[in-house]
């Protein structure tokens, strides 16, 4: 039983609460998300924007396919954790395209999350109209 063992790199992505797992392999250029195409998992242009920097930025847009794997969180939230998660794998890629990358921001976690709704109050920080009669 023979087993071909392929080169694969991967790398883990988060934004708000969205987790990404990316995995690059050499390649036509072709990328994948949650086993369907790109163009239909996100369907803006924003957002596809966004999760092709890290490529575009260090020119293996073409040299690399692209397999992820994005839960939780909303569509903005999991094309952010995608950006971040192809950055860390194309560092374990490459590790000499680490100062194009942190120059662009793509290696730093966002750290903004949601804040919690409080008690007496229709939102985080909304309050409801004070009456004074």
């Amino acid at each position: 039983m023979a087993t071909t063992i392929t080169n694969e790199f991967l790398g883990t992505g988060r934004r708000k609460t969205s987790i990404a797992r990316v995995r690059l392999a050499t390649g036509s250029g072709k990328i994948t998300v949650n086993g369907r195409a790109f163009e239909v998992y996100f369907p803006l242009d924003t957002q596809r924007a966004t999760v092709s920097q890290p490529l575009s930025l260090t020119g293996t847009a073409d040299k690399l396919d692209v397999r992820v794997n994005v839960v939780g969180g909303g569509p903005v939230g999991q094309a952010g954790a995608t950006r971040h998660g192809i950055a860390r794998a194309l560092l374990k890629f490459d590790a000499t395209l680490r100062p194009a990358l942190k120059a662009e921001g793509f290696l730093t976690r966002d750290p903004r999350e949601r804040e919690r709704k409080k008690y007496g109050q229709p939102g985080a920080r909304k309050r409801f109209q004070f009456s004074k009669r």
